[in-house]
């Protein structure tokens, strides 16, 4: 049965069923949606801790018009909303008794919904210093020349090697998570695949890994290069390796996050054939 407004639910089958059609009519800017909407299908709902994942699809008319989902502890995140979508929504969760540690969305969804529950909560929004850029490949354009090396992709058998060089970004990027044998199923770093790029005497010197094809795109998620082997175009080769694996594994669309602060990545993903799809951000509420 459809609804005129905002439905919810805590089952992700469902959630699909009512908005799979409408993330994939903009797979870029439902980046997010699908990714996490896949995740919690494939591990199920109970790898995410005693409170369930719920999304949410609002509906009028027939038609699909926005989505959202909340996972555990608290963290929403935001299809493209107009201000009075997200009013719509700030108001309904606020009256379920929702509470909320944070909200993601392209910065304008972002911004409007962090002041509609504000005005519904008291809740004071902050907005995080990392700033994010949303970018869409174009045309693949490989770096000339590339640097003395290859690319390799990991398997299972390279599981420490994987976990090692995550280890490493998580810190670089201030991310609070340990990373082992015990927590490396649960965590968002499982489900990618890794390319390390390799000096010719088989030093690994970059890394870059890619989420699963979900609805005919794939996300880039992880590139990183030790400080000191920085500016040495590591880090476009092993980019542009991984997406070329992107398109080869049947992705229509590549898609990937860039810190807006850090000129000197987002200079080279726009080489390597990039463009702008749209500006994140992120508020944290008090």
């Amino acid at each position: 049965m459809r609804v005129d407004g905002w439905y919810l639910t805590e089952d992700v089958d469902d959630f699909l069923a009512r908005a799979g059609g409408f993330l994939r009519s903009r797979p870029g800017a439902h980046v997010m949606q699908s990714t996490w909407a896949e995740r919690v299908r494939t591990r199920g709902a109970g790898a995410f801790g005693a409170e369930a994942p719920r999304f949410g699809v609002l509906e009028r008319a027939g038609e699909v018009q926005a989505t959202f989902y909340r996972l555990p502890p608290r963290a929403l995140g935001l299809s493209p909303l107009t201000p009075e979508q997200a009013g719509s929504l700030a108001a309904r969760l606020a009256a379920l008794g929702h509470s909320l540690s944070r909200v993601s969305a392209d910065h304008g969804t972002a911004t409007a919904f962090a002041e509609a529950w504000q005005e519904r909560t008291g809740a004071t929004p902050k907005l995080r210093d990392t700033r994010l850029r949303l970018y869409r490949l174009g045309t693949l354009t490989p770096p000339e020349p590339l640097p003395a090396g290859r690319g390799r992709e990991l398997g299972e058998q390279d599981l420490e090697q994987a976990m090692f060089w995550c280890g490493e970004f998580a810190a670089a990027v201030g991310e609070d998570v340990t990373l082992d044998a015990g927590t490396w199923a649960g965590s968002r770093y499982a489900d990618k695949r890794y390319t390390l790029w390799e000096t010719p005497d088989g030093t690994p010197v970059s890394v870059a890994g890619r989420n699963p094809l979900i609805g005919g795109q794939v996300q880039v998620d992880v590139v990183y290069t030790p400080a000191p082997l920085r500016g040495r175009g590591y880090a476009a080769a092993v980019t542009a390796e991984v997406s070329r694996a992107a398109l080869e594994a049947g992705a229509e669309e590549v898609v990937l996050f860039a810190d807006r602060s850090n000129p000197a990545s987002n200079a080279l993903y726009q080489r390597l054939g990039y463009r702008t799809l749209t500006d994140w951000s992120v508020y944290d509420f008090g």
